[in-house]
């Protein structure tokens, strides 16, 4: 647990070539409290930093009206984000899909080499996050969206479980 609250509390600001912004529930197609705090940390992001892409990641959910990346796109274009920046990852159903498909994208988008991402997400979110990231070869920073007050005990507590089972299984 001293791990994911360590993590939690950095805020690596920098600029990178892209953020990477994870999904989180919708209700309908209304953006759950955690994913409004995701958005409102990449829109704060991507508004200082006006060249970054942004990949917005998220595919639909049993109970979701639309993917979780299309109303992230509708978020960041309705608050004045350029749509060109955009990026929609629609199909994952998980971190690590998120991030692997996140690769493919920018591998078939851009020939630079040495890329590096800023990852948002809940900040109890982000080392795992950022450990499936490097050992799928990104050089990486953390940008950690606050997680709703309610949320706390739950969240910290499943994503300590949910850490032991990404090093067991997520394998690249």
């Amino acid at each position: 647990q001293g791990i994911i609250i360590h993590e939690s509390a950095k805020n690596e600001e920098k600029k990178v070539d892209y953020i990477v912004t994870l999904g989180a529930r919708l209700y309908g197609r209304t953006p759950s409290e955690s994913l409004m705090e995701r958005l409102n940390t990449t829109l704060d992001y991507v508004e200082k930093y006006k060249d970054t892409k942004i990949i917005v990641c998220g595919g639909q959910g049993l109970d979701e009206d639309i993917p979780e990346a299309e109303a992230m796109e509708s978020f960041l274009i309705n608050r004045g984000i350029d749509k060109k920046r955009i990026i929609k990852e629609e199909s994952s159903t998980s971190t690590f899909e998120n991030l692997k498909n996140s690769k493919e994208i920018i591998e078939r988008l851009d020939d630079k080499g040495d890329i590096e991402i800023g990852i948002v997400t809940s900040d109890y979110h982000l080392y795992r996050s950022k450990l499936i990231a490097k050992r799928l070869g990104f050089k990486v920073i953390g940008l950690p969206a606050k997680t709703p007050t309610i949320s706390i005990p739950k969240s910290y507590l499943r994503e300590y479980f949910a850490i032991i089972k990404s090093i067991i299984l997520d394998r690249v």
